[in-house]
């Protein structure tokens, strides 16, 4: 039960190759490293793969989710309803903005945000004279929400909705692309996504003026940005500002590693699946573990067991040491942000406010899951975690 380095099986890693080394080679060696015709192409082939009209790369999904928000109006004192059953950047964004976070609780199976809790909170928002002005629909671990539902009460109540599908790719499923049916959509290409970049992230929408003013608003508000400056025939330096913008591009060398990485997103999906196929075979007869809900429409960044309450003699933190001790990288996804001290204070909330999301969490085990694992290593994950239950059982479960 020892933990020896060379053996360790990390919760995640990047795949990265051949392919994506000699992109960033070109683009060392091409003379232009910040955004550029690099950047340029990846937009166009994100919006080809996902079949939308405009793909914006950004320096990360937290940037395009603050850009989101700001293109669409949230302003000071406007709600935004979300799960806290996500990373803080969902709600962080919000902030930003000066308008308020309001959290809903979530699908027990899905760990997505309830539509009937939805419903619930955007009829008291109604009541109280202070409507919510958007809905952010985070679809966990490659899960997608229920947007049909949300979509549908958006349209009731007067709401936009933004898809935070950081954690997916825009496969394709039910007719629709995950992460393009809301009004935008942000993808996050951070070191541990689908797909990555090492960091960066990629915005999606159908509506030009928003994709105009997030152009416009990821470049400190400069109506000409640094490529076109530098193309035309027309002095760079001969330029306006027209907004307070910020500082969100993405570089050519991160967006030369994104084209690649795009071109093998079937393949790396793919291998995710069977992974995630493999785990649920594997341990579907333990009963000390609820498996993730199959879904035809998923990413499978995440695969997310729960610890069945009462049937072990530990709580789900010594587990995760037990599978440390295995040499398992294990995680979990998340600590909601109702738990937080910051939103706890602010907003005077509760831990039992959302019990959905406090069980959940409690429960929790992210078991490793990346297209690189081999069918050794699986086993080894899937072993460690049958060890652990049949060391901790409890005697009434054996």
């Amino acid at each position: 039960m020892t933990n020896r380095s060379s053996d360790f099986i990390p919760f995640a890693r990047p795949c990265l190759g051949d392919a994506e080394e000699q992109a960033v080679l070109r683009v060392m060696r091409s003379g232009w490293l910040t955004t550029g015709g690099e950047c340029a192409a990846f937009e166009r082939e994100f919006a080809a793969a996902a079949a939308t009209e405009y793909a914006l790369a950004v320096s990360s999904a937290t940037a395009g989710l603050h850009l989101a928000l700001e293109a669409l109006g949230i302003d000071a004192g406007d709600r935004v309803a979300m799960s806290p059953y996500t990373f803080t950047a969902t709600a962080e964004v919000v902030r930003y903005l000066g308008a308020d976070p309001l959290f809903v609780d979530i699908d027990p199976s899905t760990l997505t945000i309830s539509p009937q809790a939805l419903r619930a909170v955007l009829e008291q928002s109604a009541a109280s004279k202070h409507p919510v002005r958007a809905i952010i629909a985070v679809h966990i671990g490659g899960h997608r929400c229920d947007m049909d539902a949300i979509l549908a009460l958006a349209h009731e109540h007067g709401a936009v909705v933004v898809e935070d599908a950081a954690h997916c790719v825009p496969h394709l499923t039910s007719g629709v692309h995950v992460g393009t049916e809301g009004t935008i959509g942000v993808y996050s290409f951070y070191a541990t996504k689908p797909i990555t970049t090492g960091e960066g992230g990629m915005l999606v929408t159908n509506d030009r003026a928003l994709a105009d003013r997030v152009r416009i608003m990821r470049l400190h508000g400069i109506d000409r940005d640094v490529w076109n400056r530098y193309r035309s025939t027309t002095p760079s330096w001969q330029y306006d500002v027209v907004a307070a913008g910020f500082k969100y591009n993405l570089p050519d060398l991160q967006a030369a590693i994104g084209r690649v990485q795009l071109a093998r997103a079937p393949q790396l999906l793919q291998q995710r699946a069977q992974i995630a196929a493999q785990y649920r075979s594997a341990l579907q007869d333990l009963r000390e573990i609820v498996l993730p809900p199959q879904a035809p429409s998923h990413s499978h960044h995440l695969f997310i067991i729960r610890l069945r309450q009462g049937l072990l003699a530990i709580e789900r933190t010594e587990f995760i040491a037990q599978l440390g001790r295995y040499g398992i990288g294990a995680s979990v996804h998340y600590r909601p942000l109702h738990l937080m001290s910051y939103y706890r204070e602010r907003y005077g909330l509760q831990p039992e406010d959302f019990p959905l999301s406090l069980e959940a969490y409690r429960s929790a085990v992210s078991l490793p899951l990346y297209a690189e694992l081999s069918s050794q290593q699986i086993e080894r994950v899937c072993g460690s975690v049958r060890a652990v239950c049949d060391q901790h059982r409890v005697a009434e479960s054996r």
